[in-house]
């Protein structure tokens, strides 16, 4: 079975992309979907290219009994477009971008927020300090895309 893939992306790829990785890698592990998804973030910007999460965004999710070990910030690609059926953006700038370097011909870049019953941006917790906020909107985000998924027919 193919798997559903899945690409978190904001500007640096060490704040709420890799919230949203691995919030909804635990999420999908918690409702015994974890062997349909692939899930990945990245960045539209390689400023952050190479460096670990964002100690605050780290703390977080350790809050919430998630690790993200082992991450580090990789840039976006124009190939990405064709390898992830799903392009969860944080922003609407961050959709743009997406779309800039690859077209989306396939209609298949959102921002995450989009699914829910009051889409919004979520406010960068680099430049707010609000990690608590950003974690809670990006699990809400999670959460109703993972029910849009269901609702599709895209899973049981």
């Amino acid at each position: 079975m193919k798997k559903i893939r899945v690409l978190f992306v904001c500007l640096g790829n060490i704040c709420r992309s890799p919230m949203g990785e691995f919030i909804f890698k635990d999420m999908v592990k918690r409702c015994g979907y974890e062997n349909l998804f692939e899930i990945a973030s990245a960045g539209t910007s390689s400023e952050e290219a190479g460096n670990p999460v964002y100690p605050p965004a780290r703390a977080e999710l350790a809050k919430h009994g998630i690790s993200c070990l082992g991450k580090y910030a990789v840039k976006y690609l124009p190939t990405d477009y064709n390898k992830y059926d799903y392009i969860l953006a944080m922003e609407e700038r961050h959709v743009r971008s997406v779309c800039r370097i690859s077209p989306d011909t396939e209609k298949k870049v959102f921002r995450l927020r989009d699914f829910c019953k009051q889409p919004s941006d979520i406010a960068d917790p680099w430049y707010t300090g609000d990690f608590k906020t950003a974690y809670a909107e990006i699990e809400e985000g999670c959460s109703d895309f993972l029910r849009w998924l269901k609702m599709k027919g895209v899973i049981e």
